[in-house]
């Protein structure tokens, strides 16, 4: 995994903070991410669910697909064409939704959002998102 620390240049990460931005409208017009690349967001964003759950967390995995039935012409095809995103976790609490986070798409670093501070927050190890997190709960009794 690449560094996260900010550099003279737009670093990966501030690059990911950007793209997180984003409307969703717009997610769904950019590329997608390989099979393999969801695999291992899939398996960082579950260490992060893991450690979420040893503190009685509750959190849910979000994994979003856009499947192409047809070519260019709106004909029907046999095999369609899946999309794949990058996953994200949600973490809600009794007021609502605690935090969100995904991984950056060019960084690989954990991009957190929490209900305070909706920007982005690059974050390298699962143990200090899971720490932002408990934080945040605790912060707003949630």
């Amino acid at each position: 995994m690449k560094s996260c620390e900010q550099s003279p240049t737009v670093s990966g990460a501030e690059a990911d903070t950007a793209h997180a931005k984003r409307s969703a409208a717009e997610k769904h017009e950019e590329p997608g991410i390989s099979e393999a690349r969801e695999e291992k967001y899939n398996d960082a964003l579950a260490d992060v669910q893991r450690l979420l759950r040893d503190y009685g967390v509750r959190s849910c995995a979000i994994r979003t697909f856009g499947l192409r039935l047809s070519d260019k012409r709106g004909r029907p095809i046999q095999l369609g064409e899946t999309k794949r995103y990058v996953p994200e976790l949600v973490v809600h609490g009794a007021a609502g939704r605690v935090a969100t986070v995904t991984m950056g798409p060019r960084s690989g670093c954990y991009l957190v959002s929490l209900r305070e501070d909706p920007d982005p927050q690059a974050v390298r190890e699962p143990r200090q998102v899971a720490d932002l997190i408990l934080a945040a709960r605790s912060g707003g009794r949630s």
